[in-house]
């Protein structure tokens, strides 16, 4: 996934999530140029069902990727099978070729065997004459030492010990003292799980993939047994699925978070490494849409970090959910304050890289596989825990392929900055002593404001004198044009013509006419 396109989770997401997701809007052109784009499909399940998936899953939602890991697994079983009777057949015509050239060779080969045994009673007396009693004293020993320190390296300290006997024995008495509430039904589940934990302690040679299939297995058949069974009221069985799954991840913690069967300690390392390398990363780079220089949101940001940190001290699966959720409610807190209005999808994202980048959570890979292998999978399929998770798990994704392209800077610029030879960060602390106070590294940063101010202005003015000129051009243009069709097409002015007299005008011969007529009375 080397693009991330944060318009994302509408339709069925959003409502699976329960309340409705920040709007989709356009995107701005810097985090358009930039290409940060996360697409739909990088969320949801392959398969189209509409719940989350998973990078872990490959892209599909538990059920489906439970759906697609057996039939990936009948298809091996029955290769393997047919590899095993294939090399039985080809093994049994071996020895039966081997079987009618064994009488010619039978007296060679007892010479052979005469001579190697007489050879291997002279090198074993030989060597005995070099390890005396105290040479065999002084290397068992050291070899008892040498065990020892081994041993010490790789046993937990006694306080963690106790820690976590304290913890599971603290959760024991809670889990006890919830069941009660369910009474039959609380029985029946302390039954399961006592058989389950009995089960998986003798499960430990099992692969990590088998031990959380059955982790899912179990969670599946003891929601099924309280809704078919007992009847309980689902916001009931969610509440005992909770409890259930505190109670056995409790006690399997040491046995299933990165265990050393598989590479999930190395891929820790990896990241850390990858994120450490990543530190010259930028907000802006990034077109994270938070200032850190309003007070209340560096608050906010400091603890988004710690939440996430904190996800590695928790040892149930939902707790560690939980982190993450408020880790991403801190984030929108902080996007909403910064831009003083609600915030949107779009900015979340970019936001949760910049705070993984500044937090580099430790065992980051192992806290998402172990919340992936052994979660209640409703909880990763829908709602608000399992749309922060799928977020999280696509931050991850993003830091591991992060190039040139993405951060919009040429390879040899990203090459010098991964390398160490140079940083985009300005370097506060080379430019100020440590007794410096504050009033002037603030006056400074005034000064600085104000100059790309300065610059800015002088932009605008360069940019209103183009555009005067071009306006006195235009207007040269428009009155050359005009002679231009005045001289073409003159225009010919006539005199004008005597005008005729008006019949009221004065007239000297007024005079000769006859008086007007006058109304005459007649009497009647």
């Amino acid at each position: 996934m080397s693009q991330l396109d944060l318009s994302f989770l509408h339709g069925k997401a959003e409502q699976s999530l329960g309340t409705q997701l920040p709007g989709r809007r356009k995107m701005n052109l810097k985090s358009e140029r930039r290409g940060i784009h996360v697409d739909q499909s990088e969320l949801l399940c392959k398969k189209g069902c509409g719940y989350y998936g998973n990078p872990a899953w490959q892209g599909f939602c538990s059920k489906c990727w439970r759906e697609e890991y057996h039939k990936a697994r009948q298809k091996q079983i029955q290769e393997d099978w047919e590899l095993a009777e294939r090399l039985q057949r080809e093994e049994e015509e071996a020895y039966a070729s081997s079987q009618s050239t064994q009488g010619a060779q039978s007296l060679t080969f007892s010479k052979f065997e005469e001579k190697k045994t007489n050879e291997k009673t002279r090198k074993v007396t030989t060597v005995k004459k070099f390890f005396t009693a105290s040479s065999r004293a002084g290397a068992k020993k050291a070899l008892a030492g040498k065990l020892k320190e081994i041993q010490e390296a790789k046993a937990p300290s006694p306080s963690i010990h106790r820690q976590a006997s304290i913890e599971t024995d603290r959760v024991s008495k809670e889990f006890i003292e919830f069941i009660r509430t369910y009474q039959k039904p609380g029985q029946d589940i302390y039954k399961q799980c006592k058989l389950f934990l009995d089960t998986m302690s003798h499960k430990r040679d099992l692969s990590i993939e088998e031990q959380s299939e059955c982790a899912q297995d179990f969670y599946q058949n003891v929601a099924d047994r309280l809704q078919t069974r007992w009847k309980v009221p689902p916001e009931k069985v969610e509440k005992a699925m909770d409890e259930v799954e505190k109670y056995i991840m409790t006690r399997q913690y040491k046995y299933v978070f990165c265990p050393e069967t598989t590479d999930d300690e190395k891929k820790d390392l990896a990241v850390q490494k990858r994120i450490r390398a990543l530190h010259w990363v930028t907000p802006q780079m990034l077109c994270v849409p938070v200032s850190e220089e309003i007070p209340e949101v560096s608050d906010m940001v400091v603890k988004a970090i710690t939440d996430i940190i904190e996800m590695d001290s928790k040892r149930v699966p939902r707790d560690k959910l939980a982190c993450i959720t408020k880790c991403s409610k801190h984030i929108f807190n902080a996007i909403k304050i910064t831009k003083n209005e609600p915030a949107s999808a779009d900015d979340f994202l970019p936001t949760l890289i910049y705070i993984v980048l500044k937090g580099n959570p430790p065992r980051l890979q192992s806290n998402i596989q172990y919340i992936t292998r052994f979660c209640n999978p409703s909880r990763l399929m829908t709602g608000e825990d399992g749309y922060y998770f799928t977020n999280l798990c696509c931050a991850v994704a993003f830091i591991e392929k992060l190039d040139a392209q993405s951060l919009n800077l040429s390879q040899e610029d990203f090459d010098r900055f991964m390398t160490g030879q140079t940083s985009p960060k300005k370097q506060e602390s080379d430019s100020f002593s440590p007794d410096v106070c504050l009033g002037v590294k603030q006056m400074c940063k005034s000064l600085d404001l104000l100059s790309q101010l300065n610059e800015r202005q002088e932009r605008i003015v360069s940019e209103a004198k183009k555009l005067e000129k071009d306006l006195i051009d235009w207007t040269d243009g428009i009155t050359k044009e005009v002679e231009d069709i005045v001289e073409k097409y003159p225009l010919e002015i006539k005199p004008k013509s005597q005008a005729l007299a008006a019949i009221d005008s004065e007239n000297v011969e007024n005079d000769k006419l006859p008086p007007p007529l006058q109304p005459q009375v007649y009497a009647g």
